[in-house]
């Protein structure tokens, strides 16, 4: 894989998922934004609040340190989207990750998606990402190449954003 080539794609996909995400919070009206749609479910605040959450040390993470990679540097890529992508396959998210119960305001929620996604594709930009992240390791997965890294952005952004989605449909019916 040419990883300065996919770069460019690797920076469009990223943005698309984060500023979809956004536009779909947008599109849930302020009154509604911490109504539960359904037994069991978040709210729209609560599922912004976990993307803040696990996405705004995601620049630092990427500018941390690495050590080069043995392996295929998107080899855990078809594994992630599997996962992610796999809408019939509920996850629960780890205690650190599960946001407050509480009344979320949704300027605030989308001003902070929208400077963390700054970050990322900024951070994106500037990292050669077929280096292996060794601060961190993704539960299940180990340690993520940063290619493999924003991956896991966009599929995670992509299944939450589906999420929001769910929860928009409910709250208009």
């Amino acid at each position: 894989m040419n990883i300065t080539m996919n770069k460019q794609q690797v920076l469009a996909e990223t943005d698309a998922a984060l500023s979809g995400l956004t536009n779909e919070l947008s599109a849930i009206s302020d009154s509604r934004i911490n109504e539960i749609p359904f037994e069991g479910s978040w709210t729209a605040g609560q599922v912004a609040q976990h993307m803040i959450m696990c996405n705004s040390g995601f620049a630092n993470m990427m500018h941390g340190p690495v050590t080069d990679t043995e392996r295929p540097v998107d080899k855990l890529i078809p594994r992630l989207k599997a996962d992610f992508l796999n809408m019939d396959v509920k996850f629960k998210s780890a205690p650190f990750l599960t946001p407050e119960d509480k009344k979320y305001e949704k300027d605030e929620l989308i001003a902070t998606l929208n400077n963390i996604r700054s970050n990322i594709l900024e951070s994106i930009e500037a990292t050669d990402l077929s280096k292996t992240i060794t601060a961190f390791e993704l539960p299940v997965y180990g340690k993520l190449t940063r290619l493999e890294a924003a991956n896991f952005v966009i599929v995670h952004t992509q299944r939450h954003t589906q999420q929001l989605k769910n929860i928009h449909n409910s709250l208009i019916k």
